[in-house]
Formats: C-alpha cells, structure tokens, sequence
C-alpha cells in the first residue's frame, strides 16, 4: 500500500486524470487488488508490476468509457498507447521504486551520513569537497555513499524483474 498507491496516484494523473479522479482509480485498483491478490500467482515470465500496470490500464479504460458518451453511435473504447508506452511505464516504475526507497530509508541513517552520499550522488560533488563543507574525511564520505547505495541496492532487490 505504501509502495504502490503513490505510483498507482502518480501514473494516474500522469494520464491526465484529476486529482479527484485519480483518487478513484487507485481505490478501484485497490479493491481489486484485495479481491485478487489471495489467487495471485507469481509468474517468472511476467513481473508483478506488469500486472498492476496492466490492472491499472484497464481501470482508466473501464473510467473513460464510463465518462465518455457513444458519438454517432460509435464508441471509442480503445485507447492508443503510443509505441514508446512500454518504455514510459519502466522509467515512470524505477523513478518511484528509488524515490519511494529513498523516502523510507532516509530516517535510519545519520543527517550528516545521508547528506554525504546526496551531495555526491545527487548532486553531483567530489568526495574533497562534499568532506570539507561537513566537516568529514573524504573516506568517511565515500564509506557513508557506500553504505546508502548499498542500502538502496537491497531495498529495491528483486524489484526490477
């Protein structure tokens, strides 16, 4: 629930839903997601976040066809995704994983052992650098960037199939 209902939200409004509707979508995907979850069968050929993408999909379809009226008695039910969608679903899936990871994790390290790794991965700084504005040795920030990169590896394990 807390990994997934702030990407379902995301991806939502990144469809171009309003924030009202996109509150309903996720708690469509939600309840569905309780209903089916106990039968649930892992597959090695298809990950869990290909099913809820696809779940999610077909919740948005479900909600424009509900809002949409048939037009000259034509109803316009398929949604063209544009080639590159399967590509946009990944990034969009990795940026949350990291940033959600990121969020949960941050509180279980030192202030200064989390600003260390973040001022040389995120923003880019040398070790020499980043060392004397925190008052640190160039190791210790390097063991600090470690220790967070190597935190964030094991959380997101297994979460990229």
């Amino acid at each position: 629930m807390r990994l997934y209902s702030p990407l379902l939200f995301y991806w939502a409004r990144r469809a171009g839903l309003e924030e009202a509707d996109a509150a309903d979508l996720v708690q469509e995907v939600l309840q569905l997601l309780i209903q089916k979850l106990p039968d649930f069968q892992y597959d090695a050929q298809q990950s869990f976040r290909s099913w809820l993408r696809r779940v999610t999909l077909n919740k948005w379809h479900e909600m424009q066809r509900r809002k949409r009226p048939a037009v000259s008695g034509i109803e316009f039910d398929e949604y063209s995704a544009p080639d590159d969608a399967d590509a946009f679903w990944e990034i969009e899936y990795r940026q949350h994983l990291v940033q959600r990871a990121l969020t949960l994790m941050q509180t279980d390290f030192e202030e200064r052992t989390w600003r260390a790794c973040w001022e040389c991965v995120v923003n880019d700084r040398s070790a020499a650098s980043v060392a004397s504005e925190l008052g640190m040795t160039e190791g210790a920030i390097r063991a600090a960037k470690f220790r967070v990169l190597c935190r964030l590896r094991q959380e997101l394990g297994g979460l990229w199939d």
